[in-house]
């Protein structure tokens, strides 16, 4: 009966999503919003689905499109380190935006294509929905472990990892007793 309950117990204290998406920050400017949606839908996005009469493209705004953009070189990367920083335009989140349509689907893990490393430089975006954008590299200016929502991550997860070890460690040694 001890294993079954710690069992239990240790698939309730583990069972969490792992879910990543990549959003736009809040208070950054319209223009750099649309620099940003124009390098992703150019460079990896598939940006299909928030073209006018796409399954996202309300709400029609520069933030929400930025979103799906973003997300979508994000997932289509491989969620590569550094591949969502956007020179400081956008970061990683464990939740999806809150206002999307239940006819749009956010992509939490990679679509199938193979992961490649974040280009450094590029060329010149193409434009959705007016923007004139400039090209610029996802990186911005910091990436890997110095980016501090990865860094934030791997500590929530090694600790619910340690966490749940010992808890069943703890309870399997209770049962022994």
């Amino acid at each position: 009966m001890a294993p079954l309950v710690c069992l239990l117990l240790f698939l309730a204290m583990t069972g969490h999503s792992s879910a990543t998406y990549c959003l736009c920050n809040d208070g950054v400017a319209d223009q750099a919003l649309q620099t940003t949606l124009d390098y992703a839908c150019g460079n990896g996005a598939d940006c299909s689905a928030i073209q006018q009469n796409g399954a996202c493209y309300n709400p029609n705004t520069v933030k929400d499109h930025c979103n799906y953009a973003v997300n979508s070189y994000f997932q289509n990367k491989g969620q590569v380190t550094g591949s969502c920083d956007f020179a400081g335009t956008a970061s990683v989140s464990a939740n999806p935006p809150t206002n999307i349509p239940s006819t749009c689907t956010y992509p939490s893990s990679s679509t199938g294509t193979t992961p490649t490393t974040t280009p450094t430089t590029a060329g010149t975006p193409t434009s959705l929905g007016g923007g004139t954008g400039t090209a610029f590299s996802p990186t911005g200016t910091t990436t890997g472990i110095n980016e501090p929502n990865h860094a934030v991550a791997l500590f929530t997860s090694i600790n619910n990892i340690l966490f749940t070890f010992f808890i069943t460690l703890w309870i399997v040694m209770q049962g022994c007793l």
